[in-house]
């Protein structure tokens, strides 16, 4: 601005402004506002309204949050019978009625309104990540149906809130699917009070209904565990706390009792990721609240496979033997005498997949140095909440990891399988920081945009090239070539020249191609990476050494507070790494 002014006085005669006295003033006052406001400039209204709303529904979630989890801990993990499964089931059922109340109301009467919502966040919610929710919910959806199946069949002998909450946690699924497809990229800006703390009340109920599935979850399989002819936590079995929720005696009036429950326990992954992947999305739909930034005009990235084939192959072949190894796992490690043979083809398995894993994350942290794209710098609840996720999820494996280090080493273990455990949980330690590395600089990075081919039209007049520009032309009617000749030719020369140049544009340069193989690659060898765990292989529990360093129930602990957040780390990954496979 000043440099503009300087040369408007420039052009006029002695040095003296030719700008109005009017419009001078208005420049220098534009100028003076589009100047950043000092650290010390009080906020405005706007901002404070927001930070109320914030702080507000903030202390609503938590307490709802911290009521909810002595709850479940009371009810699962104490050693004293402080509170029944049926009374956890009313209050989970109030939270999902309340909150299935208040996205109604949002639907019909709030995002109705004139005005209420006139900005949307592009980030927010993209195509892969609701699809995802949809497909999870689908599970979440035949879950609740097998719960009521087997809770209808104990009817004689539960109490019908265990039928009453499958149900109303199915109509829950139903509308918030619905409801977070519509609206996840609604930035609202009337009835801010009433929406900060409806979404913190759904956030905190997906929350609850993670850590409920969890707990759950996490019990069955600290059960199944103990329960086998030769584990190792037979002799605790009677006295620990966690076994306390065991059969009660209770007959199922029907013959499909045990067929539900083996169904719903196998969807349970599917329904924890739900309640994760909604929070998420609740989550920035509540940071959104208020925001006049309209970024309603995002970059179109589509999904292309094209020329992407190696890292998928590579990771197919991960998939593949990954599937075959939990299937030997599962079937195997019950014996004694197969049990060291298939922990060692495990932990084979895993370092061989997590060494691949290392170097294509450090192999794509290289290519980034030579990546000339700028980073996006401006602010967007999306991506630092999936930068958050990522280095708070991967605390569950660094934990893990790290007692079990501490434990083979203290031991001085020498045994093959000890071995093999002490180099995996070493490389899943160098693995998560590689992988996290390359992770955020991809998101953080701008996408590749499809620059319009550079067309260089060249008229070639040939007829002029070859003749004598000293020597007079002497040419006649059969000599010359006719003007319409002449422009066919010289269009046949630009239209060949123009061509040419499209088609070297349009070849994808080898650092595209590198990071999309490497984002295919890391991105399939997550999946096979979650689905081991989440469906029930257990090596920690196997091998003995850190029951036997750490005592039964605190090694317990350590996994059930852990793996549940490796799994999610796993599963955010995936959708992480997509992200990044469709921007490069």
């Amino acid at each position: 601005m000043e440099g503009n002014q300087s040369n408007v006085a420039a052009a006029s005669p002695n040095g003296v402004s030719s700008v109005p006295a009017g419009q001078e003033l208005a420049m220098q006052t534009l100028s003076y506002s589009s100047q950043p406001p000092s650290p010390n400039t009080p906020s405005t209204p706007h901002q404070q309204s927001r930070n109320s709303i914030r702080l507000l529904s903030g202390i609503l979630a938590v307490n709802i949050l911290l009521l909810g989890s002595a709850l479940v801990c009371g009810a699962a993990f104490s050693k004293v019978k402080v509170l029944s499964d049926e009374e956890i089931h009313i209050y989970l059922t109030i939270l999902l009625i309340l909150t299935t109340a208040w996205m109604i109301f949002y639907m019909v009467h709030t995002a109705s309104r004139t005005q209420a919502v006139l900005y949307k966040d592009s980030h927010a919610g993209p195509i892969w990540l609701r699809g995802g929710l949809v497909l999870f919910g689908m599970a979440s959806l035949i879950m609740d149906v097998f719960k009521t199946g087997y809770s209808t069949g104990k009817l004689n002998c539960e109490s019908p809130v265990k039928v009453t909450f499958p149900l109303v946690q199915l109509v829950f699924v139903v509308v918030q699917t619905y409801f977070l497809w519509v609206h996840s990229k609604d930035c609202v800006q009337k009835q801010s009070n009433i929406t900060g703390c409806g979404l913190m009340l759904t956030l905190a109920t997906n929350l609850m209904l993670w850590m409920s599935a969890v707990t759950d979850e996490s019990l069955h399989q600290t059960r199944e565990e103990a329960s086998k002819p030769n584990g190792s936590f037979d002799h605790l079995r009677d006295g620990s706390m966690f076994f306390k929720a065991g059969r009660s005696g209770c007959e199922c009036t029907h013959g499909a009792c045990e067929i539900f429950e083996k169904g719903f326990y196998y969807l349970y992954p599917f329904n924890i990721e739900y309640s994760l992947f909604a929070s998420a999305m609740t989550y920035v739909m509540w940071k959104n609240i208020g925001r006049e930034i309209d970024d309603c005009s995002p970059h179109k990235i589509s999904f292309r496979t094209k020329g992407v084939v190696f890292g998928v192959i590579v990771g197919l072949l991960v998939v593949i033997a990954g599937l075959g190894v939990f299937v030997v796992y599962e079937v195997e490690v019950t014996g004694d005498a197969s049990k060291e043979r298939v922990l060692i083809m495990y932990y084979t398995f895993c370092i061989v997949g997590l060494s691949l894993m290392s170097l294509a994350s450090l192999a794509g942290s290289v290519i980034y140095r030579f990546d000339k794209r700028t980073v996006v710098s401006t602010k967007n609840p999306t991506r630092s909440l999936d930068v958050a996720l990522l280095l708070g999820a991967a605390l569950g494996q660094f934990l893990i990891s790290y007692f079990s280090i501490v434990a083979i080493v203290a031991e001085k273990a020498t045994r093959t399988v000890s071995m093999l455990n002490l180099t995996c949980s070493c490389l899943i330690i160098l693995q998560l920081c590689l992988q996290n590395v390359f992770i955020i600089e991809g998101l953080h990075k701008q996408p590749y945009h499809a620059e319009p081919p550079v067309v260089s039209v060249v008229f070639i007049n040939e007829g002029t090239s070859r003749s004598n520009p000293y020597s007079p032309s002497l040419k006649n009617d059969n000599d010359e070539p006719s003007p319409v000749e002449n422009s066919l030719e010289r269009s046949s020369h630009s239209h060949d020249f123009s061509s040419t140049t499209h088609s070297s544009s349009s070849r994808m340069s080898w650092k595209r191609r590198a990071l999309k193989e490497i984002s295919g690659f890391l991105l399939l060898c997550n999946v096979i990476f979650w689905i081991i765990p989440a469906f029930g292989a257990r090596p920690q529990f196997e091998n003995g050494l850190e029951e036997w360093v750490y005592g039964f129930s605190m090694w317990v602990a350590i996994v059930n507070i852990g793996l549940p957040f490796g799994i999610f780390y796993r599963m955010h990954s995936v959708a992480s790494l997509f992200e990044v496979y469709l921007t490069s």
